[in-house]
């Protein structure tokens, strides 16, 4: 959503498949779940999905999301965990080129937005290894989760600049010691998928106002913010007043 500065946050949910969304939290009474992300998509322009970090997605079911959704809608994919927490950034070739085959019907309907690049907690920072994976990225936004201290150095976020690539910046009480608000590239991306309740937080009104002065405050081009608090709708609850605070 373009704001009065010129510059567009799209703020969303990672994911729509909540069955605690059901029964007027979010969706309808009798809103059938194959309708869900259909009328997910008429209160936000973008989502996240997590589901194609452990199952890559057939084609038929990416075509369904994009017939499902409007034209300007935009899907954040998560890289599979074979690529990130198994070959851990080695080889990328195959393993790339058989991800993207699946979700070409996104790429071809420019619907594709950032791919999420979540590292695992015992990865810990190995320059030479990303430098060779971000020479071999495809076209596009690419966000990187590190969530080993490691990794928040000057030298990596030179790495990530000079491809265009984002640091994802995170609201994790846990990891808060290392996480950092580096802006690397000319856009960001941000996840709320802790809170102080883990996903069963509801962000306070405090809470979202701070975060609203602070991605405001940001000197980006585009913001990409998820929430992933999905218990009892308050991801959806929280996005929307979000965006409000930010329009």
């Amino acid at each position: 959503m373009p704001n009065p500065r010129g510059r567009t946050d799209r703020i969303g949910c990672s994911g729509w498949n909540y069955d605690s969304w059901r029964h007027g939290v979010f969706y309808p009474e009798r809103c059938p779940a194959r309708l869900w992300l259909e009328y997910y998509a008429r209160h936000f322009d973008t989502v996240e999905v997590n589901a194609t970090f452990y199952r890559l997605p057939t084609v038929k079911a990416v075509e369904g999301w994009v017939n499902q959704t409007p034209a300007d809608f935009v899907f954040t994919l998560k890289m599979s965990r074979y690529v990130t927490h198994v070959k851990r950034l080695r080889d990328l070739g195959p393993s790339m080129a058989l991800y993207y085959s699946r979700i070409e019907p996104l790429v071809g309907s420019s619907k594709l937005g950032p791919v999420l690049w979540q590292l695992p907690p015992t990865f810990k920072r190995d320059d030479a290894r990303l430098a060779e994976a971000l020479r071999q990225l495809p076209p596009g936004r690419h966000a990187f989760e590190f969530r080993h201290p490691s990794w928040f150095a000057p030298e990596v976020m030179s790495l990530l600049s000079a491809q265009g690539a984002a640091l994802v910046i995170g609201d994790r009480p846990e990891v808060h010691s290392f996480q950092t608000h580096e802006l690397p590239a000319d856009w960001t991306f941000v996840r709320f998928h802790s809170g102080t309740r883990g996903r069963r937080g509801n962000y306070s009104e405090s809470e979202l106002r701070e975060w609203a002065d602070r991605i405001r405050s940001w000197p980006v081009s585009d913001a990409f913010v998820y929430f992933n608090n999905d218990w009892e709708g308050f991801a959806p609850a929280n996005a929307m007043r979000l965006r409000e605070l930010l329009a």
